[in-house]
Protein backbone atom coordinates (compact mmCIF):
# COMPACT_ATOMS: atom_id res chain seq x y z
CA UNK A 1 0.00 0.00 0.00
CA UNK A 2 1.23 3.73 -0.93
CA UNK A 3 0.78 5.90 1.99
CA UNK A 4 -1.35 9.19 0.93
CA UNK A 5 1.76 11.30 2.44
CA UNK A 6 4.26 9.55 -0.33
CA UNK A 7 2.07 10.93 -3.53
CA UNK A 8 0.12 13.84 -1.95
CA UNK A 9 1.51 16.92 -1.06
CA UNK A 10 -1.48 19.42 -1.25
CA UNK A 11 -4.79 18.92 0.32
CA UNK A 12 -7.87 20.88 -1.74
CA UNK A 13 -10.51 20.46 0.35
CA UNK A 14 -14.25 20.78 -0.76
CA UNK A 15 -17.29 21.76 0.52
CA UNK A 16 -21.03 20.42 0.31
CA UNK A 17 -21.68 23.71 -1.46
CA UNK A 18 -18.66 23.38 -3.51
CA UNK A 19 -19.20 19.99 -4.58
CA UNK A 20 -23.36 20.93 -5.48
CA UNK A 21 -22.15 23.54 -7.98
CA UNK A 22 -19.39 21.42 -9.44
CA UNK A 23 -21.93 18.51 -9.57
CA UNK A 24 -24.66 20.93 -11.20
CA UNK A 25 -22.06 22.02 -13.92
CA UNK A 26 -21.30 18.89 -15.02
CA UNK A 27 -24.93 17.91 -15.22
CA UNK A 28 -25.22 21.17 -17.49
CA UNK A 29 -22.31 19.71 -19.30
CA UNK A 30 -24.18 16.29 -19.75
CA UNK A 31 -27.59 17.74 -20.84
CA UNK A 32 -25.80 19.20 -23.86
CA UNK A 33 -24.40 15.98 -24.59
CA UNK A 34 -27.27 13.98 -24.55
CA UNK A 35 -30.94 14.30 -23.48
CA UNK A 36 -32.49 10.95 -23.34
CA UNK A 37 -29.99 9.16 -21.02
CA UNK A 38 -31.12 5.62 -19.68
CA UNK A 39 -30.02 5.81 -16.58
CA UNK A 40 -27.04 6.21 -14.13
CA UNK A 41 -24.19 4.30 -12.84
CA UNK A 42 -22.93 5.25 -10.09
CA UNK A 43 -19.08 4.39 -8.56
CA UNK A 44 -19.31 3.89 -5.02
CA UNK A 45 -18.83 4.96 -2.73
CA UNK A 46 -17.85 8.39 -4.28
CA UNK A 47 -19.87 8.99 -7.25
CA UNK A 48 -23.43 7.87 -4.84
CA UNK A 49 -23.61 12.07 -4.43
CA UNK A 50 -22.47 13.18 -7.74
CA UNK A 51 -25.00 10.66 -8.94
CA UNK A 52 -27.71 11.85 -6.59
CA UNK A 53 -27.67 15.71 -7.57
CA UNK A 54 -27.44 14.73 -11.53
CA UNK A 55 -30.04 12.51 -11.62
CA UNK A 56 -32.06 15.15 -9.97
CA UNK A 57 -30.91 17.75 -12.19
CA UNK A 58 -31.05 15.56 -15.34
CA UNK A 59 -34.18 14.19 -14.60
CA UNK A 60 -33.57 10.32 -14.39
CA UNK A 61 -35.04 7.88 -12.24
CA UNK A 62 -33.34 5.01 -12.79
CA UNK A 63 -29.76 4.49 -10.64
CA UNK A 64 -27.59 1.40 -10.83
CA UNK A 65 -24.31 0.78 -9.04
CA UNK A 66 -20.76 -0.59 -9.45
CA UNK A 67 -19.36 -1.32 -6.16
CA UNK A 68 -15.42 -1.28 -6.26
CA UNK A 69 -13.20 -0.86 -3.07
CA UNK A 70 -9.49 0.83 -3.35
CA UNK A 71 -9.17 3.60 -0.65
CA UNK A 72 -8.76 3.51 2.99
CA UNK A 73 -9.50 6.75 4.49
CA UNK A 74 -5.69 7.77 3.40
CA UNK A 75 -3.94 4.35 1.30
CA UNK A 76 -4.87 2.90 -1.95
CA UNK A 77 -4.96 -0.63 -2.21
CA UNK A 78 -5.68 -3.27 -3.66
CA UNK A 79 -8.99 -3.22 -5.89
CA UNK A 80 -11.67 -5.16 -5.33
CA UNK A 81 -15.01 -5.35 -7.24
CA UNK A 82 -17.53 -5.93 -4.61
CA UNK A 83 -20.88 -5.70 -7.33
CA UNK A 84 -20.44 -5.89 -11.05
CA UNK A 85 -22.67 -4.21 -13.35
CA UNK A 86 -23.91 -6.75 -16.35
CA UNK A 87 -24.92 -3.47 -19.12
CA UNK A 88 -22.88 -2.25 -21.45
CA UNK A 89 -23.58 1.01 -20.57
CA UNK A 90 -24.78 2.56 -23.88
CA UNK A 91 -26.88 5.32 -23.58
CA UNK A 92 -26.26 5.20 -19.58
CA UNK A 93 -23.94 7.34 -17.77
CA UNK A 94 -21.28 6.31 -15.04
CA UNK A 95 -20.64 8.66 -12.78
CA UNK A 96 -17.93 9.19 -9.68
CA UNK A 97 -16.47 11.89 -7.79
CA UNK A 98 -12.83 11.51 -9.27
CA UNK A 99 -10.49 9.81 -11.16
CA UNK A 100 -7.19 9.42 -9.78
CA UNK A 101 -4.43 7.26 -10.98
CA UNK A 102 -7.68 5.77 -13.42
CA UNK A 103 -7.09 2.46 -11.71
CA UNK A 104 -10.32 2.05 -10.57
CA UNK A 105 -12.08 3.29 -13.68
CA UNK A 106 -9.86 1.28 -16.04
CA UNK A 107 -11.66 -1.82 -14.45
CA UNK A 108 -15.43 -0.29 -14.74
CA UNK A 109 -14.68 1.31 -18.18
CA UNK A 110 -13.79 -2.23 -18.71
CA UNK A 111 -16.64 -3.68 -17.42
CA UNK A 112 -19.58 -1.00 -18.91
CA UNK A 113 -17.22 -0.07 -21.94
CA UNK A 114 -20.01 2.02 -23.95
CA UNK A 115 -21.56 4.26 -21.22
CA UNK A 116 -20.43 7.81 -21.00
CA UNK A 117 -18.27 8.16 -18.11
CA UNK A 118 -18.39 11.18 -15.84
CA UNK A 119 -16.81 12.66 -12.98
CA UNK A 120 -16.16 16.42 -11.05
CA UNK A 121 -12.32 16.08 -10.55
CA UNK A 122 -9.81 14.33 -12.49
CA UNK A 123 -6.03 14.24 -12.82
CA UNK A 124 -3.95 13.57 -14.89
CA UNK A 125 -3.32 9.65 -14.80
CA UNK A 126 -6.79 8.58 -14.85
CA UNK A 127 -8.44 12.08 -17.47
CA UNK A 128 -7.94 9.72 -20.34
CA UNK A 129 -10.16 7.37 -19.49
CA UNK A 130 -13.14 9.46 -18.70
CA UNK A 131 -15.43 11.36 -21.35
CA UNK A 132 -16.59 14.43 -19.33
CA UNK A 133 -15.29 16.24 -15.89
CA UNK A 134 -15.21 19.16 -14.82
CA UNK A 135 -12.01 20.49 -13.02
CA UNK A 136 -8.66 19.33 -13.44
CA UNK A 137 -6.52 19.05 -9.94
CA UNK A 138 -2.63 18.46 -9.99
CA UNK A 139 -1.49 14.45 -9.56
CA UNK A 140 0.19 15.10 -6.00
CA UNK A 141 -3.35 16.93 -4.52
CA UNK A 142 -5.25 14.91 -2.08
CA UNK A 143 -8.85 15.89 -2.72
CA UNK A 144 -10.67 16.18 0.66
CA UNK A 145 -14.34 15.43 0.22
CA UNK A 146 -17.10 17.25 2.40
CA UNK A 147 -17.78 13.52 3.74
CA UNK A 148 -14.38 12.67 4.79
CA UNK A 149 -14.10 15.56 6.73
CA UNK A 150 -15.57 18.44 9.26
CA UNK A 151 -15.57 21.92 9.76
CA UNK A 152 -12.31 23.33 12.21
CA UNK A 153 -9.41 25.77 12.75
CA UNK A 154 -6.83 25.84 10.21
CA UNK A 155 -3.24 27.51 10.76
CA UNK A 156 -2.74 29.62 7.28
CA UNK A 157 -0.71 28.13 4.61
CA UNK A 158 2.10 30.64 5.43
CA UNK A 159 3.44 29.11 8.67
CA UNK A 160 2.51 25.43 6.99
CA UNK A 161 5.92 26.63 4.51
CA UNK A 162 8.27 26.44 7.22
CA UNK A 163 7.40 22.69 7.99
CA UNK A 164 8.52 21.45 4.54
Amino acid sequence: MTDKSDRYIKTYPISWEQLHRDAKALAWRLLDQQENWKGIIAITRGGLVPAAIIARELDIHLIDTVCVSSYTWKDQGQLSVIKAVENSGEGWLLIDDLVDTGKTAGIVRKMIPKAHFATIYAKPAGRPIVDTFITEVSQDTWILFPWDSESRFVRPIVGLKSER
